[in-house]
């Protein structure tokens, strides 16, 4: 549906000729690790997925940004600190030491136990396969019958794309998967998204770029991209003036975008 506002919302002046989708978050869902999560933590499965998710895009932006990216680490390391803080917090924050503790909880350096290791490693592993969302691979289909070339744009590295792409069955539907890593800037940076134009060989404002991260669609439509913001949780955007092109709840609002 079209996003009507009276701030700074950009108007689509031609139906897209391509289609770029962010990966985690809006193909694949980050939060579908907190089934394990809870197993492997009860009682605290989503805090943890839901810190660890913070932190990671945290230590995107602090890795971009400082010291002109002198401390840039691919997007599987990021994610395993992050997780590794994580896992350090809920740890400290309920005492649970003898399981998947720390090996003291009074020590200034926090270290995991070779369980809380061990469980670090379980969640990983999990992260490569994360679940798609349920309606993706049809919307996918469909635009690739219709000639409406698509890919993926995103922070992560690309051994773990190739694994999230290759278990969701969508190797075949996507003409690319870019990965910033190979210019070593994470989004929001502009010369992130400047590799979709490049891929496509198109320019900007005729390409939709869909995303589920309010972040990442507002950057992109500052960059010059149509937007798709998918708000799966009925969230407000983010207040800085700027709104997407469009909002939808699902991705199926992207074949209504490009006039499917």
């Amino acid at each position: 549906m079209q996003y009507s506002s009276a701030m700074d919302t950009p108007k689509a002046s031609t139906k897209p000729r391509a289609v770029i989708f962010d990966a985690y978050g809006t193909l694949f869902d980050v939060y579908s690790i907190t089934a394990l999560a809870e197993q492997l933590f009860p009682g605290h499965g989503r805090a943890l997925a839901l810190l660890w998710r913070d932190k990671q895009i945290e230590y995107s932006r602090l890795v971009t940004t400082s010291n002109h990216g002198a401390h840039y680490q691919n997007f599987w390391t990021l994610t395993q600190a992050a997780l590794a803080y994580a896992i350090k917090v809920i740890v400290k924050n309920d005492h649970i030491t003898l399981t998947y503790g720390l090996n003291s909880i009074n020590s200034p350096v926090f270290s995991l136990t070779e369980s809380g290791q061990a469980a670090a490693a379980q969640l990983m592993a999990q992260y490569k396969q994360l679940s798609p969302f349920s309606e993706n691979k049809a919307v996918l289909e469909a635009l690739q019958a219709r000639g409406i070339p698509t890919g993926i744009l995103s922070n992560g590295s690309p051994d773990m794309l190739h694994a999230a792409v290759q278990s969701a069955g969508f190797g075949k539907l996507l003409a690319h998967v870019l990965s910033v890593d190979g210019i070593r800037k994470y989004k929001t940076h502009p010369d992130a998204y400047a590799l979709g134009t490049a891929a496509f060989g198109l320019p900007a404002g005729e390409i939709l770029f869909v995303s589920s991260n309010s972040w990442d669609a507002l950057a992109a439509t500052w960059y010059g991209y149509q937007t798709l913001w998918i708000n799966r949780q009925n969230l407000p955007f983010d207040e800085l003036g700027t709104q997407p092109t469009h909002v939808g709840r699902s991705l199926d609002a992207v074949l209504g975008v490009v006039g499917l």
